[in-house]
């Protein structure tokens, strides 16, 4: 076992440093002949209403076939961090040979045994195989109408369709139902039959996809109503911008015709009085900079794993999903180095060595944090979800070996680049005070309706996105989640500007976290709306569902709030050197 893990550490490091392609969950070709032996694999068993307590299938008393040796086997990283667990199921089976119902062994059923298979009963228990990486799902037993009686189904009857070389449909149907009788012998049985099929092998993941739920009208209509959003809010924002910004610049060319006795009595007021002071350094630049880096690599993140997304179909590899976003992550960390490190040598920052650090390890330390948290539940629970020590070390190994020396070369990258201050305006020596204003326009109450906006023009999105991840639904609609990333992107720049904008003429020009913060606000509503979900859209229980659930959802909704509010930033530093190169400054 220690091998095998160490195994997965030096494959993982070697493909980073070697390749930017994904690698594959499997090391099949999926190609067969005749009699060859095809694998069953056993993976994961589990409550049904808790997708991610899953347990090793023989965790619970069954017994495994007589045939002990294997030809295949290859476990990636992204399977590891899912808790695939693959253990041969010890039956004989070969392509295109059917096999009539055999007993392939036999439990001892002994009261402990007993309670472990009435336990899994009434926590509705179901478990997963594996056939050349189709899955397939079947349930342990079930009780009788007054729940007093428990019953095992103790015979797979497997239905394998092929095209030609290749196999393209799975089917299990359970039967032989034996009721639980403590000291007696239950004899477990199979059989296979293959039939031709005419599914194509690229189309054989298609039966497992949902379209009347992917693609329901509501779908369609969300995305319809965030578009119409989005123009409406683009509109709104360019129509009083243009306008009041014109009205702005008319009258500070008109008081600059005026002599200095009408200017001293004049009502002088707005953005303009803050120039001295709007590109002034922002409070604790070591941490912000290093959030704006982090924010634009999430977004970058995203970008390609969609792309990647559309144009693969990641879904049918186990793992895949996972370990590409993980490769990406790794290969893009030059851009949280490049725009983290300019930005903190633009506010004239000196610890550029620990403003790298920060930024190289904010998002894996808050990743690994909660996942070594949870796994101590994990490991009290002896769920397959517990990280292997081999898993551990190859991410240190990504974090040390891969993500730092990138960062490394972005943050040098940036500095040299541009990384000098050259802002439209001079900075004052003294800052200026900043006056009283209405209480709506304090940075705390901006910062608290920013997120408003986003969030609705995603929330139905995250319905889809939650369903796929907590429930049994294969999300495959990646065009849509492009969309809304886009959508997501400029309703928050367009919030953000116009927030700044009442900000600035209130003449307080603490923007920069201001903007950061109201747009990283969507990720409270975000985690807000996943407690809705959970109590009313679930049926989750117990501590590690509920410590794995609230958990990552604090991870996501950290993540979209960062990566929010560095796209939130950055439009409105590029709206407000605009603004302030286009007036005339004393």
């Amino acid at each position: 076992m220690g091998y095998s893990r160490w195994k997965v550490v030096a494959a993982v490091v070697f493909a980073l440093v070697c390749s930017l392609s994904p690698v594959d969950a499997d090391e099949h070709d999926h190609t067969y002949t005749d009699k060859e032996e095809v694998v069953l694999w056993m993976n994961t068993v589990g409550p049904y209403h808790n997708r991610q307590e899953t347990y090793k299938y023989f965790s619970l008393p069954f017994c495994a076939g007589s045939q002990k040796t294997i030809s295949h086997y290859h476990e990636t990283l992204g399977e590891a961090l899912q808790g695939v667990e693959l253990e041969f199921s010890g039956l004989q089976i070969k392509f295109k040979e059917e096999v009539m119902q055999s007993t392939y062994c036999e439990i001892e059923l002994d009261k402990a045994k007993r309670d472990a298979f009435v336990y899994a009963i009434k926590n509705h228990y179901w478990y997963q195989m594996y056939i050349d990486d189709l899955p397939i799902w079947g349930i342990v037993g079930e009780a009788d109408e007054n729940g007093e009686e428990h019953y095992l189904w103790t015979y797979k009857k497997l239905e394998i369709g092929f095209n030609g070389n290749r196999i393209v449909d799975v089917n299990l149907t359970s039967e032989g139902k034996v009721r639980l009788v403590p000291n007696t012998r239950i004899a477990m049985s199979y059989s296979v039959k293959w039939k031709k099929s005419d599914v194509k092998f690229e189309d054989r993941f298609d039966k497992y996809l949902d379209p009347s739920f992917f693609q329901h009208r509501i779908h369609w209509f969300s995305i319809f109503n965030s578009f119409m959003m989005v123009i409406f809010l683009v509109g709104l924002v360019s129509m009083i911008l243009m306008r009041t910004l014109r009205k702005d610049y008319a009258r500070y060319s008109k008081e600059e015709e005026m002599d200095d006795m009408d200017r001293d009595l004049g009502d002088e007021y707005g953005w303009k009085q803050v120039h001295g002071d709007v590109f002034r350094p922002s409070s604790h630049p070591l941490i912000f900079s290093s959030l704006i880096g982090s924010g634009c690599q999430i977004f970058s993140v995203s970008l390609i794993v969609i792309i990647v997304a559309m144009v693969e179909d990641l879904y049918t590899e186990r793992g895949s999903m996972l370990s590409t976003a993980i490769f990406v992550y790794a290969a893009t960390s030059p851009v949280n180095g490049y725009f983290g490190g300019s930005l903190y040598a633009k506010q004239g920052g000196r610890r550029w060595i620990k403003q790298m650090f920060i930024g190289a390890f904010m998002i894996p330390a808050m990743v690994c944090g909660t996942a070594f948290f949870i796994n101590f539940i994990a490991i009290y629970y002896h769920a397959s979800r517990a990280i292997p020590f081999g898993t551990m070390v190859a991410v240190c190994c990504i974090c040390f070996f891969v993500i730092l020396p990138l960062n490394l070369v972005g943050t040098i990258l940036g500095r040299n680049l541009s990384g000098q201050p050259n802002f439209p305006c001079r900075v004052n020596a003294v800052p200026r005070p900043i006056p009283e204003k209405k209480w709506f326009m304090e940075p705390a109450v901006i910062v608290c309706l920013g997120g408003i906006l986003p969030f609705g023009s995603i929330f139905i999105e995250m319905y889809f996105i939650f369903t796929s991840f907590w429930a049994y639904k294969i999300y495959y609609v990646y065009g849509f989640m492009m969309l809304v990333l886009v959508i997501l992107c400029i309703v928050t720049v367009c919030v953000t500007i116009v927030c700044t904008y009442f900000l600035l003429n209130a003449e307080d020009y603490r923007w920069q976290w201001t903007s950061f913060l109201s747009a990283a606000s969507t990720a409270v509503y975000v985690y807000m709306y996943s407690f809705y979900y959970y109590f009313f859209k679930t049926k989750m229980y117990g501590l590690f569902q509920t410590s794995f659930y609230f958990g990552y959802m604090a991870v996501f909704s950290t993540a979209l709030g960062i990566m929010c509010g560095a796209v939130g930033y950055m439009g409105t530093s590029a709206f407000v050197r605009k603004i302030y190169t286009n007036v005339k400054i004393d």
